[in-house]
């Protein structure tokens, strides 16, 4: 095997940190006795509760309904009974919760039926289909796939491709996904590309997981509008306008959209969700997902039942190792810092991060020498140390104007910093009043 690696001007490369998990086999969770699901896991509208205390559910009965288009239904991942409707803490915000006190029978919601098979299916039934099993991007975003998955007319979609990348440090999940279940993934592609009617498809990943390359050109072999394609590993790789650019050659336009390009772009683990919800009928109450880093005793790959607090998936990979300094859902480059272990996972749950605490502190920042790195390694070509100096000075009109907005939060500049500036963070800082800003006006 030896392909030609695919790349995108700048990004970086920090230390992968991949080898605790990356041949581990995905292992199911323990079964919660309690879940904690939240009403809102995804970009757009809450769901609103479509049960009430007292209630017993089924595993994949919904409940909760999607109002809006920009949403998706969310469905209990364990039978048993409803013990509260509540505000609590979720990784993302606090959010109304459905509160589920497993009766651990696991009895399957008469709604969860084989859905048939794909070439059978219209492009109308399989978008259908998606939206009703709850999937999301699951790659973090959190996007509703069911609207990624049904461009304007005047948007004209010719290419699909699946993000295989995980460029991200620590997480493994979609790599042994694609080792382990790579037919589901197809099936899933399959569907998406018959949802926007194109004939073309690509499965990108990058170039440090050749045994994932392997199988799933194996996996292709039969699928004559299949492309399985090597891109270089540098991160922000997974980044869906940068895999665009290292697999077709075309841009996303500043504040544009891939369908702006013709492209629809969908992560692994969201394929495998639909080829599941297609194949099986079930629809999106699990995922796998990386329990790991240097806090941790034992790191795992895990099925996790949506709902189950991170407390009980630390404590099943062997608790915490000496004094924690941070935990992280996702990776450490892009993910969120949690608060408290008292949360529970969502769909957008890729990983859960334990960092000790010398590797999880801070440098304190030193002056800027203006030495032009960030600039140099920006995936999206901006000056990250003039948006950060305008936000820190709270001149976000001016920052603005250097187009702060296009900020991918990749935290690229942030780490090639020699001065370690907090780049990202006032960043996001300038993008949160810049857009708070447009919206009073």
């Amino acid at each position: 095997m030896n392909l030609k690696s695919h790349t995108f001007k700048g990004g970086i490369h920090p230390p992968h940190h991949k080898k605790a998990t990356e041949n581990l086999a995905i292992e199911r969770a323990r079964d919660p006795k309690m879940v904690f699901i939240p009403m809102h896991q995804h970009i757009g509208a809450p769901c609103e509760p479509i049960v009430k205390v007292g209630d017993m559910v089924k595993v994949g009965q919904k409940i909760g309904e999607a109002k809006a288009f920009v949403s998706a239904p969310i469905h209990s991942s364990i039978s048993g009974k409803v013990k509260k409707i509540q505000k609590l803490e979720t990784p993302t915000g606090n959010a109304t919760t459905i509160v589920i006190e497993s009766d651990e029978k696991n009895e399957i919601h008469e709604s969860v039926k084989a859905k048939g098979n794909i070439d059978d299916l219209t492009k109308e039934e399989i978008v259908g289909i998606i939206k009703e099993a709850g999937i999301t991007g699951m790659g973090g975003a959190g996007f509703p796939t069911h609207v990624k998955l049904s461009p304007p007319p005047e948007k004209n979609v010719d290419t699909v491709i699946l993000n295989g990348a995980e460029c991200e440090p620590y997480l493994t999940a979609d790599h042994r996904l694609m080792l382990e279940q790579p037919e589901i993934i197809i099936q899933g592609l399959k569907a998406i590309m018959k949802a926007v009617d194109v004939k073309k498809g690509y499965i990108g990943i990058e170039n440090n997981k050749p045994d994932a390359i392997e199988i799933m050109l194996d996996a292709a072999k039969n699928e004559k509008d299949i492309e399985v394609i090597s891109v270089e590993t540098k991160y922000p790789q997974g980044d869906e306008k940068r895999l665009i650019n290292a697999i077709t050659g075309r841009v996303v336009p500043s504040g544009g959209l891939p369908m702006d390009v013709g492209v629809v772009v969908n992560n692994t683990g969201t394929a495998h969700a639909i080829g599941n919800a297609i194949l099986n009928g079930m629809p999106l109450i699990e995922r796998v997902a990386t329990i790991t880093g240097s806090g941790i005793n034992n790191p795992k790959n895990l099925i996790i039942k949506i709902g189950t607090q991170f407390k009980d998936l630390i404590e099943e990979c062997g608790g915490f190792k000496d004094q924690v300094g941070k935990v992280i859902m996702g990776g450490p480059m892009m993910g969120l810092a949690q608060f408290s272990i008292e949360v529970p996972a969502i769909k957008g749950t890729s990983g859960i991060l334990v960092l000790d605490e010398k590797e999880a502190k801070l440098p304190d920042p030193d002056p800027c020498i203006r030495c032009a790195k960030c600039v140099d390694i920006c995936p999206v070509g901006l000056q990250p140390l003039f948006i950060s100096k305008l936000s820190l000075k709270r001149m976000y009109d001016e920052a603005a104007s250097y187009d702060a907005l296009s900020c991918i939060e990749c935290g690229s500049c942030s780490f090639i910093c020699p001065s370690k500036r907090p780049l990202l963070q006032s960043i996001r800082v300038a993008k949160r009043e810049i857009i708070s800003n447009s919206r009073k006006n």
